[in-house]
């Protein structure tokens, strides 16, 4: 029993193996360079941090792209909440600041 069942799994996975196909180097950049070209935007998160000299700075990151070159990136510090946005369109850049105030 433990026979058949080992040469059913060996059968299976040799038949997944064999059944994906490959694809070479030059396959792969094509499919790549052509899934670039038809995005049309994108949003992605992160943290980012600077040192300078001693100090260190962290920051949140969101950033957003849409065709034709127009993004809007989203600087949040860690510490301070200080926030600064970064915007760019057809009309032209604008930095934003923002810093967060607390109430007493």
């Amino acid at each position: 029993m433990k026979r058949k069942i080992l040469l059913c799994a060996v059968i299976i996975g040799s038949l997944l193996m064999c059944g994906c196909g490959k694809k070479d180097e030059q396959d792969v950049i094509k499919d790549l360079t052509k899934k670039v070209e038809e995005t049309k935007g994108y949003h992605l998160t992160g943290n980012l941090e600077i040192v300078n000299n001693e100090d260190t700075y962290t920051y949140d990151v969101e950033a957003s792209y849409a065709k034709d070159e127009n993004f809007k990136v989203n600087l949040k510090n860690k510490t301070n909440n200080h926030e600064q946005i970064i915007l760019r369109n057809s009309e032209g850049v604008f930095v934003m600041t923002h810093k967060s105030t607390q109430l007493l």
